[in-house]
């Protein structure tokens, strides 16, 4: 069945259950639209609006979708890559201030500071602790 026949299906059911409705005694009628309206009312969901206008529409409609568990593995994921950061910082100012009081405890001329190798050296020497 393609999609004109679904339509004309559909259409012809249609009018044969319109058409049986008026032939319907009064009393099954109004059986039919009682039990309507009460399954309706059974249906009837409560709708949430916020009261401000335009910031709790806004709010409302963008932040409704998220459950307050996605929320807090966010929260937590961020908190983890901050405390990451903050830690490897850490570690890389504890590394440098090992390098300067070790420079600054030794007995090496100033021109040992300023060459080049030295620089070279003191890198190296780093790497292989």
């Amino acid at each position: 069945m393609n999609e004109s026949e679904e339509l004309q299906f559909a259409r012809q059911l249609r009018l044969r259950l319109n058409r049986g409705l008026h032939e319907l005694p009064p009393e099954t009628g109004e059986c039919l639209r009682a039990a309507r309206e009460r399954a309706l009312e059974r249906q009837r969901v409560i709708v949430r609006h916020s009261r401000l206008a335009s910031v709790g529409d806004y709010f409302h409609s963008h932040f409704d979708r998220f459950h307050i568990d996605q929320i807090l593995i966010a929260v937590l994921l961020a908190l983890g890559i901050a405390l990451t950061t903050y830690w490897n910082a850490e570690q890389s100012v504890a590394e440098m201030e090992e390098i300067d009081s070790a420079l600054l405890a030794d007995d090496l001329p100033v021109e040992a500071l300023t060459d080049q190798g030295f620089a070279t050296w003191l890198k190296d020497s780093s790497t292989e602790q």
